[in-house]
């Protein structure tokens, strides 16, 4: 098959969160599989430092509401027509829209103009496909900054001779990012007014991209099964619940998958010693390289390590309300993110108050997050919601028990550590039920019990989260069927 893949932002030359890191990894995996595969995604200004001489293959305009604006298309370094096994990645250029500092805003917020840049970047993957004569099977977009895509493949390129009759499958990874503006933004969309009403992109006064692309798309995936079904209720649906209700049938949840190229501690180029489940020796080492790096005494007491946006979601409310008790427990609290400028100021003052006990890095750090994922002896996700969760999976191949919120992903992945579970050999970690400081203390105590208690027990543990088979290779293997069920019903339909 011939896929497109459009997305936002893809690892190394773009991150904000987990999209970026899928993003890098299905492509390829789908590539191995023997799919023609190409990905298209912004030339943000931090791709521009990674490729700055990206090869200019086309260049056009584009309808943005009445303007017309213009794009380039740029080819990859590494692509490669020898590359059989690997995606072709492709940037799509901006200047005025793209060559900013942030992906999507700054600390203060989102970027005013947000809904005009994902507007060109819908309309310009679809124009450089026709740029480069590519007849596509299927697109497969994700989040609402791509929502336009399936959109328009329905509105306005039905009959299209070249972008007709492929199969939309959309995937939403984080169902509290809607891609939402005020109603006056509509002609931005270029699509006719009879479109704006409830049933379609209307929700509550505003248009809803995200709304759109759910009715639109001919599939949807979401990155688990546990998210699939809490999206369906009004806790996790976001508004827009009863939508997937009726797409009920052609939602299919896939757990996210890691590349372990980029992370098995076993040859990780990245840390300083490497490590296997059968001897810890070289975590320990880490252990003593991340606390050098980050200044922190070899006190004896246990590092937690988080890599987070810093945001409610990931639960750092929760962190917040419990920084007092945290700080009284035998801990060294290792934070490596950006977010929310309270949550900055929180974390520095704690850290200046409590140097020994308390490192931040308000930064995308690849070296250090590979480094706390080692380092670390376990790792604190207290998410309010979790659609899958990419961190978790890192921490149980590196040997570090994730503490995690029982909830979408996590619940899926992480195997809570009981007595029974110990016995069987099955633990790989610690859930707590309830959103709650009390409840995630309660969990970190259980671990921390063990850790120091009953370390047999712990090793146990880590080396059972070792040898998880959470590769790509699976996860592939079910979007390519999801992928060929749904270009064979949308081809029996158009015959």
């Amino acid at each position: 098959m011939n896929i497109v893949y459009a997305t936002s932002e893809v690892a190394p030359y773009s991150k904000s969160g987990g999209l970026a890191d899928v993003s890098a990894a299905l492509p390829h995996e789908m590539a191995k599989l023997g799919h023609n595969v190409l990905v298209f995604t912004p030339y943000y200004r931090c791709v521009k430092k990674l490729e700055p001489k990206a090869r200019q293959i086309a260049q056009g305009f584009v309808p943005v509401g009445s303007d017309s604006i213009g794009w380039t298309l740029h080819a990859a370094s590494t692509n490669s027509a020898a590359a059989k096994d690997r995606a072709q990645i492709y940037f799509i250029g901006c200047e005025q829209y793209y060559d900013r500092d942030g992906l999507y805003g700054t600390a203060k917020g989102d970027y005013d103009d947000s809904c005009q840049r994902y507007v060109l970047f819908s309309r310009a993957c679809l124009a450089a496909v026709q740029s480069l004569a590519l007849s596509v099977d299927v697109w497969h977009c994700h989040d609402w900054q791509t929502a336009l895509i399936p959109i328009y493949l329905k509105l306005l390129f039905a009959k299209h001779p070249l972008l007709s009759g492929a199969a939309t499958i959309f995937t939403i990874h984080n169902m509290g990012y809607q891609g939402l503006f005020w109603h006056w933004d509509w002609p931005l969309l270029n699509l006719p007014w009879k479109h704006y009403n409830w049933k379609e992109m209307e929700f509550h006064g505003k248009m809803n991209l995200l709304k759109g692309a759910l009715i639109y798309s001919d599939a949807l995936t979401t990155v688990s099964p546990t998210y699939a079904s809490e999206i369906q209720t009004s806790a996790f649906g976001f508004g827009l619940e009863g939508v997937l209700q009726d797409r009920a049938t052609d939602l299919t949840g896939i757990v996210n998958g890691i590349d372990e190229n980029d992370w098995d501690p076993a040859t990780d180029p990245l840390l300083p010693v490497a490590y296997l489940p059968s001897d810890l020796d070289g975590k320990a080492k880490c252990k003593i390289a991340l606390r050098k790096r980050l200044g922190l005494p070899d006190d004896g007491s246990a590092v937690v390590g988080m890599i987070a946006r810093l945001f409610e979601q990931k639960g750092f409310d929760l962190v917040a309300s419990s920084l007092d008790d945290l700080m009284r427990r035998d801990i060294q609290l290792v934070i490596l993110g950006t977010g929310r400028e309270e949550f900055h100021r929180m974390l520095e003052n704690v850290r200046q108050s409590h140097p020994e006990k308390v490192a931040v890095s308000f930064a995308f750090d690849n070296e250090l997050a590979h480094l706390i994922e080692a380092g670390s002896d376990m790792y604190l996700m207290p998410s309010r919601y979790e659609p899958c969760g990419l961190n978790q999976l890192y921490s149980l191949k590196y040997g570090t028990p994730p503490i995690v919120h029982r909830v979408g992903g996590l619940a899926d992945t992480v195997i809570d550590a009981t007595p029974e579970s110990i016995a069987a050999g099955t633990a790989t970690g610690f859930q707590f039920d309830t959103y709650s400081a009390r409840d995630m203390l309660a969990a970190l105590d259980r671990a921390l019990h063990l850790f120091k208690i009953e370390p047999a027990k712990w090793n146990k543990i880590q080396r059972t989260g070792m040898v998880q088979d959470w590769t790509w290779t699976v996860s592939a293997k079910k979007y390519v069927e999801v992928f060929k069920a749904t270009r064979a019903k949308v081809t029996r339909s158009s015959n």
